[in-house]
């Protein structure tokens, strides 16, 4: 029985989140599988990977200068010597540098070993630290690659002038299309269940509540539309927990727009928000390709959002949604707009909905197994 090896720095928020539906297909296609990675839930919650024949608890840190990478090192060595692994699919910086160290020697023996990037740290506008650190300890590991898997054209053109290896770009991790453009939501009930009135106007973020995700932009953007007659129907949501909630609480009862403002936590419910949102806006700082934004558009919202990496990947700016560029677009005067154009918006966000078939978790795999082997290329 062949067998793959997933290698992530953690489990909780990375394999958990991002690996599941890859490691159920070579499940399914006969393969043995493995995931090694740190165990990071919380006290009283138990890791449970599915489809997962043998987990290894590996000590990475997500430290760089860590000593535990040294320990997770020589773990990691051991099991894949141990092992055979036909296929080492690493990911995470921290985990992929590990990985394919760890790898050497089993791909001298005839291994495959795969890198996904999902976000080099060292994209436009990266602060100078990122490049010195980050972009050449990516291209001198990129030789002991075989395939580095990119999923926005910016690190894929990057990557592509290492020279040092294949490189493919796909088009994300894959989101379950039908799950969003599928259900059916009263958007007036659900309003009335978060507290709101039927005819409010829901402005939503997904993410987490940190210095890169940006939704201070989006409560000073909110504060500067009070004198606007459609400001008093306005309402913002927040889905996702994070060490700057208070910040946010306060920065919005200092701006004057704190009963406008709902910070909700971690939901299961999203899928049902997005559809009783009138507008998504994320206007995060850096990302891959946003997975938030891609839900927003599976659903049909219009989104506006920061023009960086990833975002720009998704959307075309005044046709399937509305991209910020940083000293030229009012994030304040652009939320005015859509929201005071409903047909405008509806239709950017059909054309959203459209788009996002390219980017479906059924897609996504099976260009996996071509990249895997598994399948003819280009065989669809």
């Amino acid at each position: 029985m062949p067998k793959i090896l997933f290698v992530a720095t953690v489990v909780k928020i990375h394999i958990a989140v991002f690996h599941l539906p890859y490691i159920r297909m070579m499940k399914e296609l006969g393969w043995e599988t493995a995931v090694a990675a740190k165990n990071d839930y919380d006290a009283g919650e138990e890791c449970v990977i599915p489809y997962c024949d043998h987990y290894y608890d590996v000590p990475f840190a997500r430290s760089p200068f860590s000593s535990d990478n040294m320990k997770a090192l020589k773990q990691l060595e051991e099991i894949i010597d141990r092992e055979q692994f036909d296929i080492i699919h690493c990911n995470t910086p921290v985990g992929g540098v590990i990985g394919r160290m760890a790898a050497r020697k089993a791909r001298k023996n005839g291994a495959k070993v795969y890198y996904t990037a999902h976000g080099f740290h060292f994209f436009t506008g990266a602060p100078l630290k990122n490049w010195l650190l980050y972009y050449p300890v990516e291209k001198h590991f990129a030789k002991d690659t075989d395939v580095l898997i990119t999923i926005n054209k910016e690190d894929y053109d990057r990557a592509k002038a290492f020279n040092r290896c294949d490189v493919k770009l796909i088009p994300g991790i894959g989101i379950d299309t039908e799950k969003f453009a599928g259900i059916t939501v009263d958007a007036a009930r659900k309003k009335q269940e978060l507290g709101l009135a039927p005819d409010d106007l829901v402005l939503l973020s997904v993410g987490e509540m940190t210095v890169r995700k940006n939704h201070e932009a989006v409560i000073r953007a909110l504060a500067e539309l009070k004198d606007e007659p459609l400001f008093a129907r306005m309402h913002y949501l927040v889905c996702g927990n994070g060490a700057l909630k208070e910040y946010l609480e306060k920065l919005a009862e200092e701006l004057g727009v704190s009963g406008h403002v709902h910070l909700l936590g971690f939901r299961y419910d999203v899928q049902e928000i997005l559809q009783a949102a009138d507008l998504f806006v994320f206007m995060s700082r850096q990302e891959g390709l946003p997975v938030a934004v891609m839900e927003a558009m599976a659903a049909g919202r219009p989104v506006i959002a920061s023009d960086i990496r990833g975002n720009h990947d998704l959307i075309r700016n005044g046709e399937n949604g509305w991209l910020i560029r940083k000293d030229r677009d009012s994030l304040s005067a652009r939320i005015l707009q859509v929201l005071s154009s409903p047909e405008e918006a509806a239709a950017a966000g059909e054309k959203a909905q459209q788009g996002m078939k390219e980017y479906d978790i059924a897609n996504v795999m099976q260009i996996m197994k071509e990249i895997y082997g598994l399948v003819p290329e280009n065989d669809r």
